[in-house]
């Protein structure tokens, strides 16, 4: 049965996520913002989606864009657990998963990795 969760608590797990991003990854993260959203419309079932041009992919031209973003989605989320323990844990999965992305790490590493 899916969780039935407030939007604040949830915006607070997806916090909560980003602090445990390592310092050095934190620090590092570039012009991007993480934003909790309802749903893909294109896409409603992904969990997350990462928009914008990777750090790998950034060349000396780079300047003067809107910052990526990083998009977490609530309910394809709590639709897939049974409990607020497995919300924590898919949240994390999901913001590691997008913080990758703006690394330049594709999915088939993330998969090698057991991020996947």
């Amino acid at each position: 049965m899916p969780v039935d969760m407030p939007l604040r608590r949830f915006e607070e797990l997806v916090a909560e996520a980003l602090d445990q991003v390592p310092e050095e990854f934190a620090l590092a993260m570039d012009n991007v913002v993480v934003l909790v959203e309802e749903h893909n419309e294109e896409e409603p079932d992904i969990l997350g989606l990462y928009h914008g041009i990777a750090l790998t992919e950034r060349g000396h031209d780079y300047g003067g864009v809107l910052p990526d973003r990083i998009s977490i989605y609530r309910e394809p989320i709590l639709a897939i657990c049974s409990s607020e323990e497995d919300v924590v844990e898919e949240v994390l999965i999901t913001v590691v998963h997008e913080i990758a992305h703006h690394f330049g790490i594709d999915d088939a590493r993330l998969h090698e990795l057991g991020w996947g």
